[in-house]
């Protein structure tokens, strides 16, 4: 569903319902909107030390770095395809160094690198802070540059402004306040940017074989509305190849048409995808089959000997590529298409795991709380139909995961005039600092 304005400048997406979002034109405070209450009544629980420290790293998280890091990120493009996250990455690094991290980039691909940051000391599991640093592709329809970073009514706007550009720069600024605060923490937080998440997963993969220290965990910085995320879907990206033999048109018979032989591939996909919403998933919803794309034949005047179906299947928690395509396989074995003369092969050509993460596992309940504690909304705990690379840290690692950040993933990312509220990105950046503080501490 397109987005819907919000009254103060035309083109400027308005958050979708229900979005924990200040007013057009809020200031952005630099004090905890409601956080040093909460903190206070948490009294019983934390010691007066404890939330001394937390109010102090609160404190030294502002809306004015989260936002002014938020634009410097928004600007250094990304796009992908075609790739080339490089120029991001050496923005980010330079940032990050700049606030007392420990920096290391990691070529996956020429002028593709990922960016690792941690806070020093700590020797124990360390918290990991995962982001990516692409893009989707521009598209048409935006009313302001989609790179420039402009703010608007108190709406960071541009490609990536939520997804997740903004995002990251929260966890960058929450880890800064970490370090200039002088926190001990058990282990150290880590910031992984990774590339290419918008399309192959290739960065996080990378990311995952070189490093084997052990997690306390992995908070996923993507556009969540502020809500704790739990659970999320899977996908995977299937080729069916239906092949035929050519002839001429005017002689129809003498072939065997690949691109009828597909029409019944695709009306049996859509007999799936109605099969499948009958075993719905509590948080994430029911697993689901999209025809994207079909390609076939060479013109008109053949009987076309080829035909391509690209499908993306999304997965539920626990549910493999593998998994689709043997039922997949059964599906089509049942049309007999090998009966009408011809063939047909399936493959998947990419697969990113889901995930699910117990509602009651201590990061899950630290998460939420955090955002609470940190000035924003006290949602509950939720799944998301979009997937995302933390699946492939929880099948890699075994760690718990949560997705966690400001901005829609329906209502604005990959859209044209895509925004983010900056009083959203600040309060997405006081929780990272609590995750961490509350997870390691």
């Amino acid at each position: 569903m397109a987005a819907e304005d919000d009254g103060a400048r035309p083109g400027i997406a308005a958050p979708a319902a229900g979005t924990a979002t200040r007013a057009a034109g809020t200031a952005i405070p630099d004090a905890v909107p409601t956080g040093t209450a909460t903190l206070a009544a948490r009294a019983g629980t934390t010691s007066g030390s404890g939330i001394a420290t937390e109010q102090r790293v609160l404190d030294l998280v502002t809306g004015a770095e989260v936002r002014d890091l938020a634009v410097e990120l928004v600007r250094a493009v990304g796009e992908n395809p075609p790739g080339g996250e490089g120029p991001m990455a050496q923005v980010l690094a330079a940032a990050c160094r700049d606030r007392g991290l420990e920096v290391v980039l990691t070529e996956v691909a020429p002028d593709r690198p990922n960016v690792v940051a941690r806070t020093p000391g700590g020797t124990g599991p360390s918290l990991l802070l995962l982001a990516h640093t692409d893009v989707v592709p521009v598209g048409e329809g935006w009313s302001v540059p989609p790179f420039a970073g402009q703010v608007v009514d108190g709406r960071l706007v541009g490609r990536g402004a939520a997804d997740t550009k903004g995002n990251l720069a929260a966890a960058v600024v929450a880890m800064a306040a970490l370090v200039r605060a002088g926190v001990r923490l058990t282990g150290p937080v880590e910031l992984a940017a990774v590339v290419d998440e918008e399309e192959t997963g290739l960065g996080v993969q990378a990311y995952l074989a070189d490093h084997a220290a052990p997690l306390a965990g992995c908070v996923v910085a993507e556009p969540t509305d502020l809500r704790t995320v739990a659970a999320a879907r899977g996908d995977s990206y299937v080729r069916i190849h239906v092949t035929g033999r050519a002839a001429h048109a005017g002689s129809p018979a003498d072939g065997v048409n690949a691109v009828a032989g597909a029409a019944r591939v695709v009306t049996a996909l859509g007999r799936w995808h109605g099969e499948l919403a009958a075993a719905a998933h509590p948080l994430v919803g029911p697993a689901t089959v999209n025809v994207g794309e079909i390609h076939g034949g060479t013109g008109t005047s053949t009987v076309p000997a080829d035909c391509v179906v690209a499908v993306d299947r999304r997965l539920l928690p626990g549910e493999s590529g593998a998994d689709a395509l043997r039922e997949l396989a059964a599906r089509l074995d049942a049309l007999d298409l090998a009966g009408a003369g011809m063939g047909v092969r399936a493959e998947v050509v990419m697969e990113m795991p889901g995930f699910e993460t117990p509602v009651d596992a201590p990061l899950v309940r630290t998460a939420a709380a955090a955002v609470r504690d940190a000035g924003g909304p006290d949602l509950p705990v939720t799944g998301w139909s979009a997937a995302c690379d933390g699946g492939y840290v929880a099948r890699a690692t075994g760690t718990d995961v949560v997705v966690l950040g400001a901005g829609s993933v329906t209502g604005q990312a990959h859209r044209p005039d895509e925004s983010v509220a900056l009083a959203d990105l600040l309060t997405a950046a006081r929780a990272y600092a609590l995750c961490a503080l509350r997870t390691l501490g």
